[in-house]
């Protein structure tokens, strides 16, 4: 097949294996950033026409691709071991056939590792901060794979891997509640708890700015706990609220009561969907100039960005002349599922044709007519 020939090929919609990790549901039911964007994804891919087959774990699943399991269970309890998502990509890829799909798009830690052996073409989004060990393995990667940025930060943070696009994370705008005036509730703190997330630099801010605080935090993994029990709890008095593994109702009426969203990062966060969350029910985001941060929010419009954690409680008085509407037109302009599936296809095609990733080329890889 020639190059215009393949090109023509390319052009008619694409048969997509999406891979996501085994440890919950497409969508989540609480907490869950990567299954919500996958999710969007999906269904953003399917509303273009494109044929998208998700593979995932358990029975149940929501969005609008046919959906394969690879096996019964939800291997939540055991995330952050390396065999369940070893065994969950095995399974993959005896299902999946070059007969059947066009391309593979891999959301998993592990599968950037393991995708040379496919028969299939795959890109990988790399949903973590690819340095350290983790940029270990994806250095690693079988330079026939493309790696995707969700972040032009993160890219910048390991700009040697392969990589073949970036492209934001998104979400259905429109299914989010919102608010036509500012929130009169406390300031919001919506994250794991982890020292990266800063929960203690957000007490002591609110606490400087004489405002309320709700921290409402991921915390069912044993590091999570100790966090919490060693050196959150000791801060807390009557001026913060405590609410733990939330569902997703409950973070919904935390989002749209709050005065603001407190993102104190002590890392260079790759993303962050809970600014784009905040953002999309009208709540304004205060944060600190870490990773994607300045990428998503708009200061003086959706939000104010700090350099230094002492500008934090002027920042947080200020929030509330923000405009909900503002922040709102803001998410579903810039981060909307349409624009992410419209991103992605194009990463897709280029991939497919043998457009250059990361730092070298690779052989073109060719899509068989139907």
């Amino acid at each position: 097949m020639n190059r215009l020939q393949s090109d023509r090929s390319l052009a008619r919609p694409l048969r997509i294996a999406m891979v996501a990790p085994p440890w919950l549901s497409v969508p989540p039911s609480g907490y869950g950033g990567l299954e919500h964007v996958v999710a969007g994804l999906v269904d953003g891919l399917v509303g273009e026409g494109h044929a998208v087959t998700l593979f995932g774990a358990g029975a149940e699943h929501g969005t609008a691709a046919e959906f394969v399991s690879t096996g019964p269970d939800l291997q939540y309890e055991r995330l952050g071991e390396a065999l369940p998502e070893l065994a969950h990509l095995a399974r993959v890829n005896q299902l999946i056939s070059a007969a059947d799909f066009d391309l593979i798009h891999d959301h998993t830690t592990i599968g950037p590792l393991v995708a040379g052996r496919r028969a299939v073409p795959t890109v990988a989004t790399v949903h973590g901060n690819p340095v350290g060990e983790y940029g270990e393995v994806l250095s690693a990667t079988d330079r026939g794979v493309g790696l995707v940025a969700i972040s032009h930060a993160q890219r910048r943070a390991n700009p040697g891997l392969p990589w073949a696009g970036t492209v934001h994370n998104a979400m259905p705008v429109e299914d989010f509640p919102h608010k036509r005036t500012p929130g009169r509730g406390p300031v919001l703190w919506l994250a794991r708890f982890s020292p990266d997330k800063g929960p203690e630099v957000a007490i002591r801010a609110c606490r400087a700015a004489g405002l309320p605080l709700t921290l409402a935090g991921k915390c069912n993994e044993p590091a999570e706990r100790r966090y919490l029990q060693q050196f959150v709890e000791p801060l807390l008095d009557e001026d913060v609220t405590l609410v733990l593994n939330a569902d997703r109702q409950t973070t919904l009426r935390l989002l749209l009561d709050a005065r603001c969203l407190i993102m104190p990062i002590q890392w260079e966060e790759p993303f962050g969907m809970v600014m784009l969350e905040a953002m999309a029910t009208g709540t304004p985001v205060v944060a600190l100039r870490r990773g994607a941060v300045p990428e998503l929010v708009r200061p003086g419009l959706t939000g104010l960005v700090c350099d230094r954690a002492d500008e934090l409680p002027a920042a947080l008085r200020e929030s509330s002349r923000l405009d909900p509407a503002d922040c709102m037109a803001h998410v579903a302009e810039n981060f909307s599922v349409e624009r992410m599936a419209s991103g992605y296809a194009a990463v897709y095609r280029s991939f497919l044709t043998g457009a250059p990733v990361g730092s070298g080329a690779r052989e073109p890889v060719r899509v068989a007519a139907r």
